[in-house]
């Protein structure tokens, strides 16, 4: 085990990329629902242009220029958006838009996220720590069959990662430090706003995080305590 493995209590895994392939899981189900309306949609551009509206839209709840909503209203305040920047609103009725917003509460997971969770939870508390709203991380943790002790959501702190208030949040209801919790994530974003909270951090690399078209955080781009590459490897660091 490592020092740091020795320090800390529970482990904070993100949730989209980090733990469940949102690129594919959304990319799929865009194109199934678009399929169903008769619709010509690039589904896979459409995911990436969906989640590059993630962080923004949550950022202007963060400085105060929109009321606090769940992460579900956002992603239909974008999906209308898109859908009608593309000229198919008409095509997409509010059922439809349902069962688009629904489709990140349906994602698969990495290959070696169970496997690992299950690892790193015999030693550790395993927390979802999420932007992912409180419903939507438990119908995505339970259909995915993800062996987390807890799920916290953003929702709980009213503030969304990378502010300060999840991840303290995080500390204060498992009753620790926050020197005691490891943020676990693909993102650099997510990694700096944990450190930032007093967090330990760890990288998990994901290269198809954002599809085959883009190119996703690298670990030489990343500050973090540890650096694995999968779930499992991150348990053989941490002596799992």
């Amino acid at each position: 085990m490592t020092d740091l493995g020795a320090v800390i209590q529970v482990i904070a895994f993100d949730i989209f990329g980090t733990t469940v392939d949102w690129h594919t899981g959304v990319t799929e189900q865009v194109a199934a629902e678009a399929r169903r309306q008769g619709v010509d949609l690039d589904a896979a551009r459409f995911a990436d242009d969906w989640r590059g509206r993630y962080l923004p839209s949550m950022e202007r709840v963060n400085t105060g220029a929109a009321e606090w909503a769940h992460l579900d209203a956002l992603h239909r305040k974008s999906l209308d958006e898109l859908l009608a920047e593309r000229g198919v609103a008409a095509a997409f009725d509010d059922a439809a838009r349902r069962r688009l917003v629904h489709a990140w509460h349906r994602l698969p997971n990495w290959d070696d996220a169970a496997a690992g969770l299950a690892r790193l939870r015999d030693r550790y508390v395993a927390a979802a720590l999420s932007n992912g709203g409180f419903a939507l991380l438990t119908h995505l943790v339970k259909a995915a069959a993800l062996p987390f002790d807890c799920i916290l959501s953003a929702e709980l702190a009213h503030a969304y990662k990378p502010a300060p208030e999840p991840y303290l949040t995080t500390a204060r209801l498992l009753d620790v430090r926050p020197d005691q919790v490891l943020m676990v994530a693909c993102h650099r974003w997510d990694l700096d706003g944990a450190r930032g909270a007093g967090l330990r951090t760890a990288f998990v690399e994901r290269p198809g995080e954002k599809g085959p078209h883009r190119t996703a955080d690298r670990a030489e781009e990343v500050t973090a305590d540890l650096h694995a590459t999968s779930f499992t490897d991150l348990a053989d660091r941490l002596g799992c």
